[in-house]
């Protein structure tokens, strides 16, 4: 059985999906098969939507790592972090490659997931753009004016596809930038965007533009039927300045990806290392995007994906390597 308290690296774990992709995945990873799926969930104890098991990922000795948080949560996530989320990684991590436009749609927020879903965590996220293929790769992002709620109901009714995507700011995307997408704002990323997402650990959607996606209506709404679901979309417009960062530039030791609006719900930060770094104690998901070198007693370069328990302490980078680190929110974040 593998040590709880020490890097793990991961294989890729990429649950069937409705769309196409995954040739980014693969040859990010150097797969041989580039049809495995549009996304990896990579550290993940949530898993699909009305699913047992799809979604989790195995540790190398063969455990589900959501069995080994649960058997051990202090040792995976501090003692800081379980006095306030529990035996809860509180963070879901994917890698996303969007071989076609994924639909229009939204996710919960914790209050709307809490009283109709029976969960603390509806779908806040969060992406880092780290591929784009195609002319114009873009991704679209809250309403650009005030919706009424009818009108968004007319066009979920008569699955009015064009009106719906162009109500949505239009962001075009390269390697660098950074996208928050709060719960509730509708948004769909477009054809050839390759992205680090960062999200609370539910897999709730809430599909806007079923048709020509999914097999019907009723895998749209959670179950929860159009009438009711439909009140969790944020309507009001949203400015995409207030949303999206452009990073590619910033080139620190340790460069924050998000703003200070993303802090209760994750907190990642790109890693430019070049010979070592110390990092400190932390549950994290990190995802090497380029360079070559070691976490820790594992070996990792570009594609390697690898999480690190807390009690795995201050753990030494080495080489000249550039990752993304994913963790959980603060517990002195919960009261944002």
């Amino acid at each position: 059985m593998s040590s709880d308290n020490e890097p793990v690296a991961l294989e890729a774990n990429q649950p069937s999906q409705f769309y196409r992709g995954g040739a980014a995945i693969a040859a990010f990873r150097s797969q041989a098969d580039a049809d495995r799926g549009p996304e990896d969930w990579v550290a993940s104890t949530t898993t699909q939507f009305g699913k047992d098991e799809a979604g989790l990922s195995r540790l190398p000795d063969g455990r589900w790592l959501r069995d080994a948080v649960a058997a051990d949560p202090v040792s995976w996530l501090g003692e800081e972090h379980v006095a306030g989320f529990g035996a809860d990684t509180a963070l879901l991590v994917k890698l996303l490659d969007a071989g076609q436009r994924l639909p229009v749609h939204c996710h919960p927020s914790n209050e709307f997931a809490s009283t109709h879903l029976g969960c603390r965590h509806g779908k806040t996220e969060a992406w880092v753009v780290i591929g784009t293929f195609g002319p114009e790769p873009t991704v679209y992002l809250g309403f650009r004016e005030d919706v009424p709620a009818a009108v968004v109901a007319e066009w979920v009714s008569t699955q009015d596809s064009s009106a719906m995507l162009g109500a949505l700011n239009p962001v075009g995307v390269s390697p660098g930038d950074t996208v928050f997408v709060p719960a509730g704002v509708p948004h769909a990323i477009g054809e050839g965007v390759f992205i680090v997402e960062l999200q609370q650990p539910t897999d709730f959607s809430v599909t806007l533009e079923w048709r020509g996606f999914l097999a019907d209506a009723e895998a749209g709404h959670l179950g929860l039927g159009y009438d009711k679901v439909l009140d969790c979309v944020e309507r009001r417009a949203q400015s995409p300045d207030d949303l999206v960062r452009r990073t590619r530039a910033l080139t620190g030791a340790s460069v924050n990806l998000f703003d200070a609006q993303a802090d209760p719900f994750f907190r990642a930060d790109r890693l430019h290392v070049s010979g070592t770094a110390a990092l400190e104690p932390s549950f994290g998901v990190y995802a090497v995007l380029e360079g070559a070198g070691t976490l820790g007693p594992v070996a990792v370069h570009r594609g390697s994906t690898v999480v690190v328990p807390h009690a795995a302490g201050e753990v030494v980078v080495t080489g000249d390597v550039v990752a993304i680190r994913c963790r959980p929110p603060s517990v002195s974040s919960l009261g944002s």
